[in-house]
């Protein structure tokens, strides 16, 4: 892989990772789009870290508290705060583990990377329904308010990020806002979902990777982490700036002028 492919794939990932436009699709389509060759296990592995680094520095307190429950649950502290939003977290994740399970061991998920038409549609419906939910929901709950109900219902909506196109933070926001949440708790859910989902698609990554001879040399991943964590970082910092007084409808835009696309070059 060349130097300047290796950037542009690492800034692609960094930007489209935590916008509801689907990291996945845009790596996807990438390669076929202007001739790329794949990026491989180990680069999806160091820019999946680089993406991880931005979400955690920039939710750092909610991190810090996170963590802080987690290590509490082990000592019996299980009715304060931190350790809520740890345990949330935590069930928020497993239904896409379980879902990402299957696929995997079915080889779906192989399958459904090469439809283009796939994720034309998930693009479009996807887009349609979280601008339906932004736009007609009311906003009454933020984040002090997750309850376990909730991060049940945002983890079966996560799982569905597994079909390419879908967007994880795309359909969690959407999720979010179907159950009343602000646009910016709505946001932050979802990033805050993040970590624990890409921390258990990076393991499994990594398990795949370990044993194999990697031509991909250590400043190559370096590089990929590092920009992929630049760009993500800002990313994120604009759009949850921007979502002070804007609604989703831009990225919603997108989905579905670049879903019609896809769909066009699928059937036509």
């Amino acid at each position: 892989m060349t130097l300047f492919n290796l950037i542009i794939i690492s800034i692609i990932q960094g930007i489209t990772e935590f916008l509801p436009i689907s990291s996945s699709a845009h790596l996807i389509l990438l390669p076929q789009a202007i001739g790329f060759h794949d990026q491989g296990q180990v680069i999806d592995v160091a820019v999946h870290l680089g993406t991880l680094i931005a979400v955690v520095l920039y939710f750092w307190n909610d991190v810090k508290n996170a963590l802080f429950g987690f290590f509490g649950l082990f000592h019996g502290q299980l009715h304060t705060r931190n350790a809520h939003l740890a345990m949330s977290l935590i069930i928020a994740t497993i239904p896409a583990i379980i879902f990402g399970a299957i696929l995997k061991i079915s080889g779906a998920s192989d399958a459904m990377r090469d439809s283009i038409a796939i994720i034309g549609w998930t693009m479009l419906v996807f887009g349609i329904l979280l601008w339906w939910a932004d736009t007609r929901m009311p906003m009454l709950r933020q984040t002090e308010g997750w309850t376990f109900k909730h991060a049940i219902i945002l983890g079966l909506w996560q799982a569905l990020a597994l079909i390419p196109g879908t967007s994880r933070s795309g359909i969690t926001i959407t999720g979010a806002r179907l159950l009343g949440y602000t646009r910016i708790d709505a946001a932050r859910l979802s990033m805050l979902m993040s970590i624990p989902t890409i921390l258990a698609a990076g393991g499994m990554e990594t398990l795949d990777v370990i044993g194999q001879t990697s031509s991909v040399p250590l400043g190559q991943i370096l590089l990929a982490i590092a920009f992929s964590a630049v760009s993500a970082l800002l990313a994120l910092a604009l759009m949850m700036r921007w979502l002070k007084s804007i609604s989703f409808t831009p990225y919603v835009v997108y989905r579905v002028v670049l879903g019609l696309g896809l769909l066009g070059l699928a059937y036509l």
